[in-house]
């Protein structure tokens, strides 16, 4: 019965993605709950018990998106083909940049950028797609040190092409009709039909009473 108690809990933090060839961040503890600093990035927790007789299969968690406000800087981009010339305001050069860009959770890819010029350029993005582009600021620039150096520095999203949504909106509904009134709605149009920014929707009714 013995064997049977928990000894202790493995806690593994991998970034996504992660570039670099060292496992991920582990850390050993007794207690059910730990606090550790994370940048915007994707992170992936692992966790296991372990007792004498060995190690328990692991629990996996993602951290979920959080919101980018109260970031301390902006990010802009410029479209030069397939490439992407990313700029920051206001002005600040940290040791290194890590940016981190993609379509999604399991598409992003990473870089380490050290240079003080200003900008920087990203490469191979698609038409007609949203990418999310996360710059994060370190002062130490090994890849095991990451986690727990680097702090977001601003979030953007980007298409490097917009095209014309692909749908128009669904499941128009007319509700509360009066006399002199109506509510429509609408559902939205999901990510993947966009194709670009959204700017607005144009409504055009006519009334019908009226005899031209």
């Amino acid at each position: 019965a013995q064997s049977e108690e928990v000894l202790g809990y493995f806690v593994n933090v991998e970034r996504i993605p992660n570039s670099c060839s060292h496992s991920p961040h582990g850390i050993s503890l007794k207690e059910r709950k730990i606090l550790v600093n994370l940048s915007m990035a994707y992170y992936r927790v692992n966790i296991s018990a372990y007792n004498e007789a060995g190690e328990s299969p692991r629990a996996i968690y993602i951290v979920p998106e959080l919101s980018g406000t109260d970031l301390p800087g902006q990010i802009h981009v410029k479209s030069q083909g397939t490439n992407a010339v990313v700029t920051w305001t206001p002005e600040y050069n940290p040791k290194c940049f890590v940016v981190d860009w993609g379509t999604g959770k399991e598409g992003m890819h990473m870089k380490i950028v050290t240079t003080a010029t200003g900008n920087f350029t990203l490469e191979n993005f698609q038409p007609y797609k949203l990418y999310k582009i996360m710059l994060h600021a370190s002062d130490v620039c090994q890849c095991e040190s990451f986690i727990r150096h680097e702090k977001t520095f601003g979030v953007t999203h980007f298409y490097s092409v917009e095209g014309v949504p692909r749908t128009g909106p669904a499941n128009v509904t007319i509700l509360n009709i009066t006399k002199h009134s109506a509510l429509v709605k609408w559902t939205e149009i999901a990510a993947e039909d966009r194709l670009g920014f959204l700017q607005g929707y144009r409504i055009s009714y006519t009334d019908s009473s009226r005899r031209k």
